[in-house]
């Protein structure tokens, strides 16, 4: 039996993103352009409310690199968020590696970094919905 059971984790139970934090999402991405942007996802009671920028994260065109050893103990953290400026909202094999490694759920947006433009990935790269709320 394992230590502990992440599929009863509230973190695990992400259901919502503050309308705001999309839009300083959007807003990061379209500033970055054309290197990608990332960011990490903070969550509370299911909400994701807040940006956390790693220290080290390293953007390129085709990339943005995390430097997780940069990252405190943190168990509000859910997942990750970034950019694909080709206009590709889908993951990549590497996008699918990084998220079956951390966190739980995972925004790709892309260009032209509208409301319509993001998606939203499970741990398993499997496409989720999140309700946007005030």
């Amino acid at each position: 039996m394992p230590l502990f059971d992440f599929s009863k984790d509230a973190r695990a139970n992400v259901h919502s993103i503050k309308k705001r934090t999309l839009k300083m999402i959007l807003e990061a991405s379209k500033s970055q352009f054309p290197e990608e942007f990332g960011a990490l996802l903070r969550a509370d009671k299911g909400v994701i409310h807040e940006l956390i920028l790693l220290p080290g994260t390293v953007s390129g065109e085709r990339h943005a690199i995390f430097h997780f050893n940069n990252l405190a103990i943190d168990f509000t953290i859910v997942g990750t968020v970034h950019s694909h400026p080709s206009g590709v909202c889908y993951p990549s094999r590497a996008d699918v590696d990084l998220f079956g490694r951390y966190g739980w759920i995972h925004i790709i947006v892309c260009s032209p970094f509208d409301r319509t433009s993001w998606a939203v990935y499970d741990g398993n790269g499997e496409p989720r919905e999140l309700k946007v709320v005030d």
